[in-house]
């Protein structure tokens, strides 16, 4: 005759799978979490200054001026660092296009370029400060967790950009400084990411993507008096940076030599003519 277990053996036998299954609810829930899924950004601003872009007439051979500040600034908390990882966190930034001509009347004009974005041989370039790579910068634009580490930190990272050329009052192939400048063109469109890159592994995290436009027209009359010949056109106030709702990757050349400054070439562009090459690249 089989006999049925006892109230008492039915409550033993409960007691123990709920702490079996107590138990694995509890390893899961323990079980620590990632540092790509532990990392936080806690805030992000960005913005470009509404001030105008300003004009220095004060040189006799160069026009300069100065174009408000792209800012970005970011909080981030970092969760405990397991081990000897080291990471860095910080700005990385990419030129996707970029116009910026200088007209000399009826003779022609000069422009900066880079040959390979030009060329749509590349979706981007660095604008790396051309030390530091792939960081925009090393000061506040970045900073560097080493572990092992016991503690949640917080950090703030911000980086700013902006433009402050000089352009010739006169054509840039000749000997002569007559002041033949009639008109500034410039249209650059960037890519900022912030990112955490594990620097043993290269494991890289992207935590915010911005995209920003910086354009300027500068109508200039060489026949003026100096102090009085440049006028800036539309657009007074920059459009301002959009915060992207989806990451997008990084392209590889954002991540490597050369930077922007150290590719773009200076061409002379005659009306009549073939191009000249004032300034080759650096690299």
């Amino acid at each position: 005759m089989r006999l049925s277990p006892s109230p008492d053996r039915w409550t033993l036998l409960w007691i123990v799978l709920l702490f079996n299954a107590m138990g694995c609810i509890q390893s899961i829930r323990c079980k620590p979490k990632s540092f790509r899924d532990s990392i936080i950004v806690l805030e992000v601003n960005t913005s470009i200054d509404s001030n105008p872009t300003s004009i220095d007439e004060s040189s006799s051979v160069v026009l300069r001026y100065r174009t408000p500040h792209f800012r970005a600034f970011a909080r981030v908390l970092v969760p405990p660092v397991a081990g000897k990882e080291t990471w860095t966190i910080g700005w990385i930034q990419a030129c996707n296009h970029m116009e910026f001509y200088n007209t000399y009347g009826n003779k022609g004009m000069s422009s900066w370029e880079l040959p390979d974005l030009r060329d749509g041989k590349i979706q981007a370039i660095s604008d790396s400060d051309g030390v530091n790579y792939p960081w925009y910068g090393n000061t506040t634009e970045t900073c560097t967790i080493v572990g092992p580490t016991k503690k949640d930190s917080k950090f703030s990272i911000s980086m700013n950009d902006n433009f402050y050329p000089s352009v010739t009052w006169g054509v840039p192939v000749s000997d002569s400084n007559v002041p033949q400048l009639s008109s500034i063109h410039r249209d650059q469109s960037f890519t900022t990411w912030l990112v955490a890159i594990n620097q043993a592994t290269s494991e890289t995290l992207i935590l915010q993507t911005i995209r920003w436009r910086m354009r300027l027209h500068i109508q200039v009359d060489p026949e003026k008096p100096l102090g009085h010949r440049a006028l800036l056109n539309e657009p007074f106030t920059q459009e301002q940076p959009q915060i992207l709702g989806k990451n997008e990757p990084i392209p590889p050349n954002a991540m490597v030599k050369p930077n922007a400054n150290d590719a773009q070439v200076l061409m002379w562009r005659p009306k009549n003519g073939d191009p000249v090459v004032v300034i080759p690249p650096k690299y």
